[in-house]
């Protein structure tokens, strides 16, 4: 009397969906554990999920070729760290805006004069949230090749801000 083996299928073959839409190997009634629907590559990563201030499991695409124009779930420390750059360069510019209206300067942006008539709260929060909603867009779209353009441009045009707020002390 000889013991037979068991006979599995080649590796390529276990991987490979059977004809009822199941997982291979998931069992005889034509469902897999792990199943939950629809295969879920077949489309892009929306612009907005569950995951997009959760935290999800996509920092790229999943094939190099398809990296640029996508979205994903979780962004980079550096990009963070970029985008807590430009915020922090915002706040400083309404700092020293208020701090040169103080000492006899005027204001000659138009939209930045009439956020000052709201008052300093006002004009600091008014003026955070102008930059803050476009930055969360940018960061939405930072694998978009127009949206790192305004990123690199954010950051580059605050920071020259800035330096030039600071050489007018």
């Amino acid at each position: 009397m000889s013991e037979s083996t068991p006979q599995h299928p080649p590796a390529h073959e276990a991987a490979l969906p059977d004809p009822n839409g199941s997982a291979a190997g998931g069992g005889g009634d034509g469902r897999s554990k792990a199943y939950r629907g629809g295969d879920r590559r077949s489309r892009p990563t929306p612009r907005f999920s569950r995951y997009t201030f959760f935290g999800g499991r996509r920092r790229k695409a999943r094939r190099e070729h398809e990296n640029e124009n996508a979205f994903v779930d979780q962004y980079s420390p550096r990009l963070f760290a970029v985008m807590f750059w430009i915020a922090l360069m915002n706040l400083g510019d309404s700092f020293f805006t208020l701090h040169h209206i103080q000492n006899g300067a005027i204001e000659l942006n138009p939209v930045a004069a009439w956020m000052l008539t709201t008052g300093r709260t006002g004009f600091v929060v008014l003026k955070a949230s102008v930059i803050l909603i476009p930055l969360l867009v940018l960061t939405l779209h930072k694998n978009f090749s127009l949206a790192r353009v305004g990123i690199w441009t954010a950051a580059g045009a605050y920071t020259l801000l800035l330096a030039y707020h600071i050489a007018l002390l």
